[in-house]
């Protein structure tokens, strides 16, 4: 590892960076963006930028927000220790910020480089959409500089995500006279059964209830009650599939039922062009002593986005750590330059 990679981690780290509070963060990758000779942009909260080169573009995917509040490191400090760097956001992803920064340095490739980084990725990259689409017209190839597996690997697929609200209206009444009511909690717990139906472990989709109110009182029938679902499906045919099934959904009782929200990224599903990507990288990875392999996980990334427009995508090309999203979150400090090295030799390959 080099002492600058370090030394950048831990300021990145440091540089608390909410979704919704990253403008800080923002400016100091716009710097070493620039300081490596790219053509840099603010676009709107999010960052691109451009690095000319002759040979088809390649796009660079990562974020800068975390899900860590502000004030978070006055309890989870950076601090190194056994070879691990702790800290909030130092995995997912700016362990991985750190390693696409260092790749370009190393690269010298001849292809064009975008660099296309979101602000709001921790929550479906809402506004981000746009711009990732801009960032991939035309390119070749998208590498994603998110952490890979807990086992090192990289990801070739990732299963879309939808996020809904089930609201439910019934009618109240006094619970003394139970009768005279509708209760929009009962409604939607016999509903809450049937989602869980819905769960197929073997065909790779899970559907959690994972956010449930209503009522108003203990002694008043519920006039009102809610349900916040995540949905996580492996394929397109899964999404239309469950996406018929929630919007079949009917209630039992005499009550108003209005479903809301949507599929916020559709899956990744593994292509024959990502499958030569992680051909490659498994090649120049046995080189520096990894054993690479693909992987299909349930997160999703920005690389979501961008392979649905038919972009080959490389996902997990970050620095090896774990504990996203976890108090223990940690980088594997010597695997910041192996991983480097490893973006920098695919990024030079001149037949992508």
């Amino acid at each position: 590892m080099t002492e600058h990679s370090v030394a950048l981690l831990r300021e990145l780290v440091e540089m608390e960076s909410p979704t919704g509070d990253t403008g800080a963060i923002r400016e100091r990758l716009a710097l070493e963006l620039a300081a490596l000779g790219a053509e840099v942009a603010a676009a709107g909260e999010h960052l691109r930028a451009r690095f000319s080169g002759r040979d088809r573009p390649l796009l660079l995917l990562g974020h800068f927000d975390t899900v860590w509040p502000k004030g978070t490191l006055s309890r989870l400090p950076w601090r190194v220790m056994h070879g691990n760097a702790y800290g909030p956001g130092s995995y997912d992803m700016k362990g991985g910020l750190v390693v696409m920064l260092d790749a370009i340095r190393r690269s010298g490739t001849e292809h064009e480089l975008r660099v296309v980084l979101t602000a709001d990725e921790e929550v479906g990259s809402p506004t981000a959409h746009q711009l990732l689409a801009e960032g991939a017209r035309g390119a070749a190839a998208a590498f994603v500089c998110e952490p890979p597996t807990a086992s090192g690997d990289l990801k070739t697929a990732r299963k879309g995500i939808g996020r809904f609200e089930l609201h439910v209206r019934g009618s109240p009444a006094h619970s003394a006279h139970r009768h005279e009511g509708v209760s929009a909690i009962d409604e939607l717990a016999r509903l809450i059964v049937r989602l869980n139906e819905l769960n197929d472990p073997n065909r790779g989709v899970t559907l959690n209830v994972g956010v449930i109110a209503g009522g108003t009182r203990e002694n008043v029938v519920a006039a009102e009650a809610s349900a916040l679902v995540d949905v996580r499906v492996p394929s397109i045919a899964q999404r239309d599939r469950l996406d018929a099934a929630l919007r079949a959904l009917r209630p039992d009782a005499d009550v108003e039922l209005d479903l809301r929200g949507s599929w916020t990224r559709p899956p990744l599903e593994r292509s024959a062009g990502a499958a030569q990507l992680a051909a490659r990288a498994h090649e120049h990875g046995r080189e520096l002593g990894l054993d690479l392999r693909e992987a299909a996980v349930s997160g999703g990334s920005d690389g979501n986005l961008v392979g649905a427009l038919g972009v080959p995508v490389l996902d997990g090309l970050g620095a090896e750590g774990g504990g996203a999203h976890a108090d223990d979150e940690h980088v594997v400090l010597s695997s910041l330059e192996v991983r480097a090295e490893l973006l920098a030799r695919i990024l030079r390959e001149p037949g992508i």
